[in-house]
């Protein structure tokens, strides 16, 4: 192959990759009830490990999914019945770079242990709405 050929190879496939991340967070966001939200994976590295990405919520779960992937399954679900916020704040330090301006994050009790997330104001006030509107009956986290 002749060098402008593998260039313009290498073009295509980048196209394509973006075009597919794209309408990968289109079909995510079709039915509604979609919001940027950053996770954090790994929980131990202060300041780090958070990853942005789009949670939808699908009845009493919001299922998170990577920003940057194809793969059409969320990478975390959290059930509202077994989730118990247990603070929230503006990031420190570091976060603040890692984080999408004004998230505020929020560190989450479930029956897994401790998860922390970051979303926006508007978001947050969804959220926390989505929260208190679990089932009666639905058992918290100790």
């Amino acid at each position: 192959m002749l060098p402008a050929e593998v260039l313009i190879g290498i073009v295509l496939v980048c196209f394509a990759l973006l075009v597919s991340i794209s309408v990968r967070r289109r079909v995510l966001s079709r039915g509604g009830g979609a919001i940027e939200l950053s996770f954090r994976l790994k929980p131990r590295n202060q300041g780090r490990g958070w990853v942005l990405g789009v949670g939808r919520f699908v009845g009493d779960d919001l299922q998170w999914f990577r920003v940057f992937s194809l793969s059409p399954r969320p990478r975390r679900t959290l059930s509202r019945r077994d989730l118990r916020v247990r603070a929230s704040r503006a990031p420190k330090g570091p976060e603040s770079l890692a984080l999408l301006k004004g998230a505020q994050v929020v560190e989450l009790l479930s029956s897994g242990g401790q998860v922390e997330i970051a979303l926006d104001r508007s978001a947050l006030t969804g959220f926390l709405a989505w929260l208190e509107a679990r089932p009666p009956g639905a058992t918290l986290p100790a």
